[in-house]
């Protein structure tokens, strides 16, 4: 077969393209800390201070790992049974969380509720609606200037859902294309939804990913785009929440390592672990 010297210096400029990309993004998502943390799901910042939520608890953390605060009986309160946060999101002083019961690698009673972000104590929560199809919310984000929280769904994350912040009732949901696998955390950040998802097989060596997808407030589909393969990290393992610190130009990832996980849950520990270590891993953006 016979390649003309223009396909190939076209060629040739996309490689070079394609690699200056990759470049840029590398240097762009430097490492710059990691703080251990005591809980194993989410992620939050006010600028001020790191908010982190258990399974269970909820944590306030300075930006330099030191605990503040937590509140490791955050259900009572509820109208609801809930046994599971997801990541969780801050806004105007308040704590955003995505809670259910989760059991078996499906989620029931799905809430947004939402807690002082000083005190940890729960102010609120609004139901989430079961005709949208969302059955589990592994993470949730405050989208400000849309007005808007979006959910993800561990179970199944063919689509985002869109609450309106200020009364939260469901406004419709987003259908990614292509579809993260194992979406765990969410954030919104300069027009765009990143999405962080356990798709990496810890058992094969494989890195965990970031999503990029516009935070579309009206549209029914968008395309989704890879924007970050999380080989930085101290060890492989299960990522989980995000957010960003916009005025320190940091981008806040938390991530486990050590446990082995089935169908959403913690079963056994890997070689050379006695215990799970949960951390927050900060680039910068």
């Amino acid at each position: 077969m016979h390649v003309s010297c223009g396909c190939l210096s076209a060629l040739l400029v996309l490689c070079i393209q394609c690699v200056s990309c990759s470049f840029a993004i590398a240097q762009k998502y430097e490492l710059l800390r990691v703080l251990e943390v005591a809980g194993r799901q989410g992620v939050a910042s006010d600028g001020e201070k790191c908010f982190v939520s258990g399974s269970q608890a909820l944590y306030i953390y300075s930006k330099e790992g030191k605990l503040l605060k937590s509140n490791e009986t955050p259900f009572v309160g509820l109208d609801k049974p809930a046994n599971h946060f997801g990541d969780i999101s801050e806004h105007d002083g308040e704590l955003y969380t995505g809670i259910e019961w989760f059991e078996d690698g499906r989620g029931q009673d799905i809430q947004i509720a939402v807690y002082d972000a000083a005190t940890l104590k729960f102010k609120r929560s609004f139901p989430w609606n079961p005709q949208s199809g969302q059955v589990e919310v592994s993470a949730l984000a405050v989208d400000v200037p849309n007005g808007l929280v979006w959910m993800t769904d561990w179970v199944n994350g063919s689509y985002v859902y869109r609450y309106k912040l200020s009364n939260g009732e469901y406004a419709g949901k987003l259908h990614l294309r292509p579809v993260p696998q194992w979406q765990q955390g969410i954030a919104v950040y300069d027009g765009s939804l990143y999405i962080t998802a356990d798709d990496g097989d810890a058992d094969n060596k494989e890195a965990d990913n970031l999503w990029k997808v516009p935070a579309d407030p009206r549209g029914t589909a968008a395309y989704v785009r890879h924007e970050l393969a999380f080989d930085q990290l101290r060890d492989l393992g299960e990522i989980e929440g995000i957010d960003f610190d916009e005025a320190a130009e940091e981008m806040l990832v938390h991530s486990n390592r050590g446990k082995r996980i089935v169908r959403g849950m913690p079963k056994g520990l890997y070689p050379g672990y006695d215990r799970e270590i949960s951390e927050v891993y900060v680039f910068r953006i």
